[in-house]
């Protein structure tokens, strides 16, 4: 079963609620910049915003020297405990969508883990899961 999270970018007001409440899971901090999916602007054309989240490729796990990265609940996630920091599944990821904070030495990484869908006022996120034959 792979698991992730999907969006329908077209509905996105750019409230960031979804930002904060991944930042306060995962950080216990109010820091959108610690947010596991992105938000990204595209003004003045085609005047929207769009949401950016890990598609769950595996791509990051694959290149892992550390085995760090490791499927769970249908997800790819981190264990920061195994984590280098040595930024391979940055620099691998095709969606551009890992990254590294100053306020944390290991990347950050979406989960999958489905607390932001709930409260998005627009019904923009959700939990995708499919079963892989």
């Amino acid at each position: 079963m792979s698991r992730t999270l999907a969006t329908t970018a077209q509905a996105c007001s750019g409230c960031r609620l979804c930002q904060l409440l991944c930042a306060l899971d995962h950080f216990g901090e109010n820091n959108v910049k610690k947010a596991a999916l992105g938000i990204r602007g595209l003004f003045p054309s085609p005047g929207r915003y769009e949401v950016r989240v890990c598609v769950q490729c595996g791509t990051c796990a694959e290149v892992c020297p550390v085995e760090a990265i490791s499927r769970r609940n249908g997800a790819w996630v981190l264990d920061r405990e195994l984590c280098t920091g040595c930024g391979a599944c940055i620099a691998a990821c095709p969606g551009g969508v890992m990254f590294t904070h100053p306020g944390t030495p290991e990347p950050i990484k979406c989960d999958a883990c489905g607390e932001c869908v709930p409260y998005c006022p627009r019904n923009v996120l959700r939990i995708a899961e499919e079963v892989q034959e």
